[in-house]
């Protein structure tokens, strides 16, 4: 089952600037939460254009691999842009991984060249030390790129919609990341399928609050207004504090973020104002599960609608959603397939409506392979082209989908599966959770058996007997954990996902 009404959009990055800088070139593209200088259409075309021969100008081919070390800011978007319209593999490094990783992202990427902001040096510089990697930094600052003193623009070769646009590398949680390349084609599919779920329309105005450097905020917020003619919000990470005064401040519609952020909205002690309530149209959710708990006391405090929905750096983002209002939105599910087709298999193949299996995914948004992996690549396509998610869940006879939980993150007590979201939603029933993650221990009874951690809202005097009668209660004596471990913050990514596989060694007991 399907959303999408249209065709995906034709042509690369270069040629949707054009279009809009031509169409529109004094139209507002992109604001900045830091209160620097909007640009438009016209200058984002402009100043990218200038980025993109400037790197000509050192010698970088087309289709190799230009790195970002930049936080969400007027100067990334210039310079992804730049890099995209060039023709270039634009390849942003996760600023929050770690020097291991990002060392390896540069080294894998083979980048002979580095953008990277001013404040970021140092953090570059840990990361290269002691690594025999040739490369160039180039410093970014407020003003701009520093380019060399003999810096000369050329010529800019022709791009095609099949060419390498994008290098993203996966978190890497359970081995060495891995390189996801992604053509113009597939990277504009993937803002072409926000824009199709979320009927996004040149008027609409995203708020970015998650890094470019992660496939929904890069996809989701930047790439849906570049196909739909709208504009962003860019701020540089997230604030309980700041969140719904940058919504008033600069007229947001909707927004994109994850579990975990919701959560902490509706947490916190400050309320949208009127006009922020009556101005959103939707808020989406994705990256990781949103426990039913939380979106159902979030709508009923905010008065806001939240779309669920998810996606995978391998697919530019998004895969499911589920209608905005008043479409079926089904809570504790991430939607229906849109813009691309979605089905539920087994080692036997398709399965039927309602039977476990993994989620698998077939459209112009999935990526074209992991770079010089050859081997992952293959194990993550089927014969008949299916990319598998990882993802095990089962699909209803409406076609919308159910996640069960991540084939890598099963916990397996006593031989018998157990899915840790069924009790991380088991603990979002009380109502002073913020976060909460289930996960296995070795165990020489059970070989596994169940743990989870939490974080409560400040003040909280539920105890750890009070979430384990909850959990009790709710789901049997076997699979509650044995214990729960309370935090003041979960493990994340860059994207706020919390990482579970982490949790065992990090309350080493």
């Amino acid at each position: 089952m399907s959303l999408a009404s249209s065709v995906p959009p034709s042509g690369t990055a270069r040629d949707w600037l054009n279009r809009w800088a031509t169409d529109k070139p004094d139209k507002i593209s992109h604001l900045f939460a830091d209160d620097s200088d909007n640009l438009t259409w016209g200058a984002l075309r402009d100043e990218a254009a200038d980025i993109a021969l400037r790197l000509s100008g050192l010698g970088i081919k087309k289709g190799e691999s230009v790195a970002l070390c930049l936080p969400n800011s007027k100067q990334a978007i210039l310079c992804l842009f730049g890099a995209l319209y060039g023709g270039f593999r634009v390849t942003p490094l996760n600023l929050v991984a770690g020097p291991e990783a990002m060392a390896y992202a540069v080294n894998h990427s083979q980048a002979r060249f580095v953008l990277c902001g001013a404040n970021q040096r140092d953090l570059l510089n840990t990361a290269l030390a002691g690594h025999s990697i040739d490369i160039s930094i180039l410093t970014v600052n407020e003003d701009g790129v520093s380019w060399p003193d003999d810096n000369k623009s050329l010529d800019l070769g022709d791009v095609d919609a099949s060419d390498p646009a994008l290098l993203m590398y996966t978190s890497g949680t359970t081995g060495q990341p891995k390189g996801v390349v992604h053509t113009h084609s597939s990277l504009l599919a993937g803002g072409w399928t926000t824009m199709t779920a979320h009927l996004l329309s040149p008027q609409d105005r995203a708020l970015c609050v998650l890094p470019y450097f992660h496939i929904n905020g890069l996809c989701v917020t930047l790439m849906g207004p570049l196909v739909s003619g709208g504009s962003v919000i860019v701020s540089e990470k997230f604030s309980v504090s700041r969140f719904w005064d940058q919504c008033e401040r600069f007229e947001a519609t909707w927004f994109s973020v994850v579990p975990t952020i919701i959560s902490h909205l509706l947490h916190g002690e400050i309320l949208p104002s009127t006009d922020v309530v009556e101005r959103l149209r939707f808020a989406r959710s994705a990256s990781s599960a949103l426990p039913p708990e939380v979106q159902t006391a979030f709508e009923e405090r905010f008065q806001i609608p939240v779309v669920e929905t998810m996606g995978l750096t391998e697919t530019a983002a998004q895969i499911l959603s589920n209608p905005l209002p008043p479409g079926l939105r089904k809570t504790g599910s991430p939607g229906i397939a849109v813009g691309n087709d979605v089905t539920i298999i087994s080692s036997d193949g398709a399965v039927a409506a309602g039977e476990q299996g993994e989620v698998a995914v077939r459209g112009p948004n999935v990526m074209l392979e992991y770079l010089d992996n050859a081997e992952a690549t293959a194990e993550t396509f089927t014969p008949s082209g299916w990319l598998l998610t990882g993802d095990l869940g089962y699909m209803d006879e409406d076609g919308y989908v159910f996640i069960t939980g991540r084939r890598k993150e099963l916990i397996i007590k006593g031989g018998e599966n157990i899915a840790p979201r069924e009790i991380d939603d088991a603990l979002h029933c009380h109502p002073d959770v913020i976060e909460a993650a289930a996960f296995p221990r070795d165990c020489s009874t059970f070989g596994q058996r169940v743990e989870a951690a939490v974080t409560l809202k400040p003040g909280s005097t539920v105890s750890k007997e009070d979430l384990l009668t909850i959990c009790r209660d709710r789901l049997g004596a076997f699979k509650c954990p044995d214990t729960i471990h309370f935090l003041d913050e979960l493990p994340k990514g860059p994207s706020g996902k919390i990482q579970r596989l982490k949790l065992a060694a990090l309350l080493l007991r």
